[in-house]
């Protein structure tokens, strides 16, 4: 019995901070490891990349938790979200901490056994990583401080292996950046009304669904342009440039799917396109190193 009820209370906290998520931001991760290898001309060891993975899944798990917690007075009023884990009464504010502080402590172990650096720049990314929950109260800029916050996971990885940091690796990070916050201003156009109504902060509530809509497909034009850019400080070559191409193909249709007067089809564009994206341009660019 008392297995089942520890197997029931970790299978809601993964639930709680949408564990399966990590698959967003993961692959840039790797993409990261990838490219600092390819610079090195040495591949990562095993550990190596074991650390960078727990640093990435402490740094994710701990941020979604703290979201959660930080959030729970607001996701009880509003609708949509009333039935998350904190509000409903099936994870406590206590359990949630719990797991909040062991993933941040995976996150400082990590960076310690990575390099130095990592660990010294760890408290800048809870820093950000914490800001990110508060940020709705104060600026519409919430999106583009979350695409910040998992924008460091190219870049850690490239630090972890490489102890310093070459403008490639930012362009990456700032591609990421851009495309987080798109999808961000994407999944906030549900909460509109319920974030005017609260005085919420968030892109959507302040310019509305069709001027949301455009910035979203600059942000996403930039983004490609950008990941057509990395080429140029690195050996990636025509494979990798098919993946932008078809991720190009992916952010097209992801848009076609959320229309001004339409939103119904904005969990397809969220949670599947986004996964598809992730992963396409890892495995493209993986692909090229290797050949």
């Amino acid at each position: 019995m008392a297995a089942n009820a520890l197997f029931d209370k970790t299978r809601s906290l993964l639930e709680m901070i949408k564990f399966s998520h990590t698959v967003f931001a993961f692959p840039f991760a790797l993409m990261g490891v990838v490219l600092a290898a390819q610079a090195s001309g040495a591949p990562p060891t095993l550990a190596q990349v074991f650390w960078i993975c727990l640093a990435m899944v402490g740094a994710r798990s701990g941020a979604m938790g703290l979201n959660r917690i930080i959030d729970a007075g607001i996701d009880g009023e509003n609708p949509r979200t009333a039935g998350r884990h904190i509000p409903a009464g099936r994870i406590s504010r206590r359990e949630a901490w719990t797991f909040v502080v062991v993933s941040f402590a995976l996150l400082l172990l990590a960076a310690w056994m990575l390099n130095p650096l990592c660990f010294y720049l760890s408290p800048l990314v809870l820093f950000f990583l914490a800001l990110y929950s508060y940020c709705k109260r104060f600026t519409a800029l919430a999106h583009l401080v979350l695409g910040l916050c998992l924008a460091a996971a190219p870049i850690g990885a490239w630090i972890a292996l490489r102890g310093d940091l070459r403008w490639p690796i930012v362009v990456l990070g700032l591609a990421v950046l851009l495309w987080v916050a798109g999808f961000d201003v994407f999944y906030a156009l549900q909460d509109l009304d319920f974030d005017r109504d609260k005085g919420l902060h968030s892109i959507p509530s302040r310019l509305g669904v069709r001027r949301s809509l455009l910035l979203v497909k600059v942000f996403h034009v930039a983004m490609v342009l950008l990941l057509l850019l990395l080429p140029l400080g690195t050996e990636l070559g025509w494979i990798y440039l098919a993946g932008v191409a078809l991720v190009a193909g992916l952010l097209a249709y992801e848009h076609s799917l959320v229309k001004p007067g339409d939103l119904s089809r904005l969990d397809a564009a969220f949670f599947n396109m986004n996964g598809y994206i992730s992963v396409t341009i890892f495995l493209f660019t993986l692909v090229d190193a290797l050949l």
